[in-house]
């Protein structure tokens, strides 16, 4: 099996297989990817058809009552039904405590503050929240399907360049839903050595090319129970806990989505090791099948060894993010993907409290015609596909053909005020403090 220069198209057709039989073993390995939370626990649906590429999300705020047209001051007025008669210790069945009108006028008609009723109102706000359409390709190198009748265990090489193709596409899902969160999420939390930088409304922050001289997003602590805590207790009164993924004691548990190296550090913090020892609190079926046995002061701990971390840049202290692996470009292994030492290095990294109203992955359906016109399909989940195009100079019988896959998305945002992203230093070992 051979690959040429798609690039030219008549290049000089390069070996992939291997064709020697004394050179390679009966088994065939490859090397696989490490799985994460970010592809379970994201809800998907379908993207609407017929709707165009933009759409718009509308979510409505919480409401309670305020004591007036006029005022903010949330709550009720309570008054008496009818007249107290202090002398008797009996209610007056007079009913001039339910007037609904009297001399007193406001915006509803003498019913507000100034009236016998005192009635209080609930106001309504909403949000509009734009989202659209985003769409990816990948491709496999050109393969000539001749060269597989000289290949060597050609079942097994195919099969593992099939998984390769299968992780590749599986690894991009978990990027991207992993970064389409950090996008959208509401809140932005830093932890620092003295007061932590708590930021609400800041739907669209990125970590990468932030600067972190600016308005204190310096992280220059570990992450700590202390603020974990106050952004539990946050959610909880945001009304958050409703849908949360699990129940201990009546109180609800989230997700926090974070490295093994950070979920170490919070449970052998000092003050806070007897809480895993004798927690004895089951695991929701949602989050059982990823390996998480108990919660952890209101969270289960998801792991992702993939978590964003990040690096300074040395002339403008903006942060820049190192992955876990990287492509090869000197020595003997160019084009090879290889570690990414950076990123065992670097002092800065990301964890997410998740929930499952934050946002949800829209991914088209497919689509095999319309009015009459029939055509293949698209599976726009990444599902590789091997093409055959024919071609009079460079494919005149059909043998050389690839791989490819199509991968499309749109991030709806829901109640982004519901997640956390939260940059902290990783290599302290100073806690965060309130």
């Amino acid at each position: 099996m051979s690959t040429f220069d798609s690039g030219t198209g008549i290049s000089a057709i390069n070996t992939i297989l291997a064709e020697e039989a004394n050179r390679i073993g009966q088994d065939i390995y490859r090397r696989t990817l490490h799985t994460s939370p970010w592809m379970d626990l994201i809800k998907q649906s379908a993207f609407p058809d017929g709707m165009g590429y933009q759409l718009t999300t509308m979510v409505y705020d919480r409401s309670v009552p305020v004591t007036g047209t006029g005022t903010n001051i949330a709550g009720v007025n309570w008054t008496s039904v009818g007249n107290l008669n202090g002398a008797a210790n009996v209610f007056n069945t007079s009913s001039q405590g339910q007037l609904l009108t009297d001399t007193a006028s406001d915006a509803q008609g003498g019913r507000g503050t100034g009236s016998v009723d005192k009635r209080a109102f609930i106001k309504f706000t909403k949000q509009l929240k734009n989202y659209t359409l985003d769409r990816a390709v990948v491709e496999s190198p050109r393969i000539s399907v001749e060269d597989l009748r000289f290949a060597v265990h050609r079942q097994e090489q195919l099969r593992a360049l099939m998984d390769a193709m299968t992780e590749a596409t599986k690894y991009t899902w978990e990027n991207r839903n992993r970064d389409e969160f950090e996008s959208t999420v509401d809140n932005f939390l830093v932890c620092k050595t003295a007061t932590s930088l708590f930021n609400t409304g800041f739907e669209g922050t990125i970590v990468e090319g932030l600067d972190s001289d600016n308005a204190g997003y310096a992280a220059t602590a570990n992450i700590s129970n202390a603020v974990l805590d106050k952004a539990y207790f946050t959610l909880v009164r945001k009304g958050a806990g409703t849908d949360a993924y699990g129940r201990e004691n009546g109180r609800p548990v989230f997700a926090l989505v974070i490295s093994s190296e950070a979920s170490y550090e919070l449970q052998t913090e000092a003050g806070f090791r007897d809480d895993i020892r004798y927690n004895q609190s089951k695991v929701s079926d949602l989050i059982a099948p990823l390996g998480v046995e108990k919660a952890f002061r209101g969270f289960y701990h998801l792991i992702d060894d993939f978590a964003p971390r990040f690096t300074l840049a040395a002339s403008t202290n903006f942060y820049v993010r190192q992955y876990p692996v990287t492509i090869d470009t000197a020595g003997t292994d160019v084009g090879r993907t290889i570690d990414n030492p950076l990123y065992d290095s670097a002092p800065y990294e990301l964890a997410f409290i998740l929930h499952p109203h934050v946002m949800e992955s829209q991914i088209p359906n497919p689509l095999s015609g319309s009015n009459g016109i029939t055509f293949n399909p698209v599976n726009y989940r990444g599902d590789f596909k091997w093409t055959n195009i024919l071609n009079e100079i460079t494919n005149p019988d059909g043998t050389i053909g690839f791989f490819r896959g199509i991968l499309a998305s749109a991030t709806k945002p829901i109640k982004t005020d519901y997640g956390y992203a939260i940059l902290f230093q990783r290599t302290s070992t100073t806690p965060a403090a309130v």
